[in-house]
């Protein structure tokens, strides 16, 4: 099964189990995922590309349980990837189930930074790091505007300082820049 459907098929879960009550921004969100034979390498595991596209489904499930995707359609809003990182720690192999594990784990002044983890029996395999921003038909949504709209609680943390120094040491120019492609 492609990612496009199964990525349809967890935001209808989500919006099945939402009814039953929204669930807090700042809770972990988790679904069941196994790893099917479209998602594996020629070393029958898990393909480190895959990774990230199966860890959206963690970010549909919960933008799907929190409420966050009417508020976003009803506005026109989207969440944009700016920077991911992920580390990996043991393969998950062909057919095997794991939970994906999604959380909010803080913003800067433009960004909301979330953590994705792959776990195994109460053990990480794989995690990472995804840096957002969150864009309107105008530009770059204000933190003030989107945690007005999404009832966001207050004193929510600011994110580490290491997540600020990796924010801009892997970042590219702005869009608005010149960025040629020029190998040293």
């Amino acid at each position: 099964m492609n990612v496009f459907w199964r990525t349809l098929l967890v935001m209808l879960r989500a919006r099945l189990r939402a009814r039953t009550g929204l669930r807090p921004l700042t809770d972990v969100h988790r679904i069941r995922v196994r790893v099917l034979p479209t998602d594996i390498d020629v070393l029958r595991h898990l393909n480190n590309g895959r990774y990230l596209s199966l860890f959206d489904l963690g970010r549909w499930d919960m933008l799907e349980r929190t409420g966050l995707t009417r508020i976003f359609r009803g506005r026109r809003w989207y969440a944009v990837v700016s920077n991911e990182t992920i580390t990996f720690r043991r393969s998950l192999k062909l057919w095997q189930r794991f939970d994906l594990e999604t959380r909010w784990i803080g913003h800067d002044d433009r960004a909301l930074y979330m953590e994705h983890r792959a776990v195994v029996d109460g053990e990480i395999h794989a995690r990472a790091i995804v840096r957002a921003r969150i864009l309107g038909p105008e530009g770059p949504v204000s933190h003030d505007d989107l945690f007005q709209a999404v009832d966001v609680p207050e004193g929510l943390p600011e994110v580490d300082d290491w997540l600020h120094a990796w924010a801009e040491a892997s970042a590219l120019p702005s869009a608005r820049r010149s960025a040629p492609s020029v190998w040293e």
